[in-house]
């Protein structure tokens, strides 16, 4: 027991040594995490997109359309930015990217609302953009809505109706909306917590792979067995040592910064918090482990690598829910760490849910670790025998 530590103390020295010589190494395992943290954090600062641009069409020129546009300019995500003469300028407009958005207002809007004939006010947005999309259809359906109400409570307010009594004609259905975890509805919550933590598990996943194949790239596999005696679990570990160390400080600041700096809420306390950031780092560590023992080559094992680390943003649950998916890519979305991460930090972190509510998640990352046990074998041959192929 006391050789094999010191096997594996010795070789985890010479791993600092190759990750002190190699600048890729500090580039992806420290600077580009520290990018990725920065730039989630900062690009949702303000936790909901706010003044998208949108355009007017106002054919009927009144003091109500007017105070329609107004209102419309006056709410917290959309702008105002221009003033169209038709809906073909407005329309080339969202075409080139320039608005989102535009309302339209046609002649005789104000005469009919007043005449209670319903004008057809309309409303144009592009989807290509959802969240924006959301956003400026929301607002515009918000102020056409409004617009409605106040000319119908104006009317039944002529003819002696109490407040109560228009209230009750116009809103007969009152709701009381309670968003629970993110009352705020902060993107920069439940997006960033996923997404970046997602991008520093691609470093990972390409990483590990690389710095196993390396050794037989230039040649000092043969080194790195014999200081290990031979046994392979003990190369995994010596080498693997440094890096985790790295990947978990990395991963507890940013944990750190987004819970304590950030004030992101997490009522399920340090405990999740601790034992998911520590999971997800040696889950990924062995996925790329289990990659390279499976396909020992540098190159196609990286490619491996970095394609399921892609798929894994979409396969999470984060953008788009699973149990929406078709029941096939459900079952294949318990292969991907992500996946596990999304679904234990939204019940556990998030939501303050105990542990046991997610413990088939809690298992599945587990048994990520044990991967690279089933290759070991492979490993140690390819080490040994295989010579490098560009």
């Amino acid at each position: 027991m006391m050789t094999a530590i010191r096997r594996i103390l010795r070789i985890a020295a010479r791993e600092c040594r190759i990750l002190a010589t190699n600048p890729i190494y500090f580039f992806c395992m420290v600077g580009l995490p520290l990018i990725v943290m920065v730039f989630f954090t900062t690009l949702l600062d303000e936790g909901v997109p706010e003044e998208l641009p949108i355009g007017v069409v106002d054919e009927d020129c009144t003091a109500t359309t007017r105070i329609l546009i107004r209102t419309l300019d006056s709410f917290q995500t959309s702008r105002i930015t221009g003033h169209y003469d038709n809906i073909a300028e407005a329309r080339k407009a969202v075409q080139r990217g320039e608005i989102y958005a535009f309302l339209h207002l046609p002649k005789g809007t104000t005469a009919g609302m007043m005449r209670g004939n319903g004008p057809k006010v309309a409303f144009y947005y592009s989807a290509t953009t959802l969240l924006a999309a959301g956003n400026t259809m929301r607002d515009l359906k918000i102020v056409t809505t409004l617009a409605g109400g106040s000319v119908g409570a104006a009317k039944l307010s002529a003819v002696g109706k109490t407040p109560r009594e228009i209230q009750a004609f116009l809103q007969p259905v009152v709701v009381d909306l309670h968003m629970v975890g993110n009352p705020w509805g902060n993107y920069n919550i439940y997006l960033t917590t996923t997404m970046a933590a997602g991008v520093i598990m691609v470093f990972i996943f390409l990483i590990t792979p690389y710095s196993i194949g390396t050794e037989l790239k230039f040649g000092r596999a043969h080194e790195w067995f014999y200081m290990a005696g031979g046994n392979p679990l003990t190369a995994i570990i010596g080498k693997m040592l440094p890096q985790t160390l790295i990947y978990l400080f990395m991963f507890y600041g940013f944990e750190y910064y987004i819970y304590n700096q950030c004030g992101f809420p997490h009522p399920g306390g340090a405990l999740p918090i601790a034992l998911l950031g520590l999971l997800t780092v040696l889950a990924s560590q062995s996925f790329g482990v289990f990659c390279f023992g499976l396909i020992p080559s540098l190159r196609m094992s990286m490619s491996v690598c970095s394609l399921w680390a892609v798929l894994s943003f979409s396969l999470s649950g984060a953008t788009f829910p699973v149990f929406a998916m078709h029941p096939f890519i459900q079952a294949v979305s318990w292969l991907f760490p992500l996946r596990h991460y999304y679904m234990i930090y939204q019940m556990n972190i998030f939501n303050g849910y105990n542990m046991t509510y997610a413990w088939m998640h809690w298992i599945a990352l587990t048994g990520f670790i044990l991967l690279p046990l089933f290759v070991l074998r492979n490993l140690r041959t390819a080490m040994l025998n295989y010579k490098y192929i560009p």
